[in-house]
């Protein structure tokens, strides 16, 4: 059945390796969402972070994993219970990838896995001028994460993929992946600076997004950023982030952005007074 495949590559302008890579990754994320619905994973979790809002929102970037959330904390929650069903429902499609879970040394509430396949392999199947330009132990890697112990308050809708196949896909609604960008924002190690957190939440800006308070403060105080007795309204929020604006090295903001994007040129502008400028423009209107 590589011709849905085919299909949903058809989407994508490839000028050259690199985008055929990311062609293979972002159709093989669309591919593991179908199979994880099919098993009954949503009745369980829900979708979340950059690449749900690339695809269901149109963020205009590569987004390397898929992040999922319980709808209610299970400490007990077993993720290899959907690997069997997941690597018979992407093999179907005439792929060759298996799912493994990653092991951790330290104990989190995220349970991690892996979709694995070989890079020159699928690129003879979709792209043949390519595969050779590849070392053949060269694999595509597919993350997705599951959050255990999820911070209260977020909200949901249903959302419909239809290629590879039509199917339901229950993920946060645009308020609380707004929360969540502005937890990352304020609260993530920032040793290594993501300026992929800088460029999606100016995303949720061109969106005119709302933001869910409520999940953002249980995320804030979870993070023990904040207490439970903060008051926390739209100021003070704009007041946090201009703070950590000020402190942000934008030259590794934009060098860790540049190669998820079409279009470098438009990280060209940024430093602290044009986020501060945005962020007032946006959020206190």
């Amino acid at each position: 059945m590589t011709n849905i495949i085919e299909q949903m590559l058809s989407r994508y302008k490839v000028n050259n390796i690199n985008d055929e890579r990311n062609a293979l990754k972002e159709v093989i994320q669309e591919v593991v969402l179908a199979g994880l619905a099919k098993a009954g994973f949503f009745n369980e979790a829900a979708f979340y972070g950059g690449t749900a809002l690339r695809i269901f929102y149109g963020l205009d970037r590569f987004s390397e994993d898929l992040d999922f959330s319980l709808l209610k904390p299970d400490p007990d929650f077993d993720l290899s219970k959907y690997f069997s069903f997941l690597s018979n429902e992407i093999n179907s499609l005439g792929l060759n990838f298996t799912v493994e879970e990653k092991k951790k040394s330290i104990e989190t509430s995220k349970r991690s896995a892996f979709v694995k396949g070989n890079t020159r392999e699928h690129l003879f199947k979709f792209y043949p001028a390519s595969a050779e330009k590849v070392p053949y132990n060269e694999l595509i890697k597919i993350k997705f994460e599951v959050d255990t112990n999820p911070p209260a308050g977020f909200s949901c809708d249903f959302k419909i993929l239809l290629l590879p196949s039509p199917c339901k896909i229950r993920m946060y609604d645009i308020s609380s992946l707004f929360a969540g960008k502005i937890h990352a924002i304020l609260c993530r190690g920032w040793s290594r600076v993501k300026g992929r957190d800088l460029y999606d939440y100016l995303f949720y800006l061109t969106k005119h997004a709302e933001i869910n308070m409520q999940n953002l403060k249980a995320k804030l105080v979870d993070s023990e950023f904040i207490t439970d007795e903060t008051f926390l309204d739209i100021e003070y929020i704009v007041e946090l982030l201009d703070r950590k604006f000020r402190s942000i090295d934008y030259k590794q903001a934009k060098d860790d952005v540049r190669p998820f994007l079409k279009n470098p040129k438009s990280i060209a502008i940024w430093d602290a007074d044009f986020f501060i400028s945005v962020t007032h423009q946006y959020l206190l209107k």
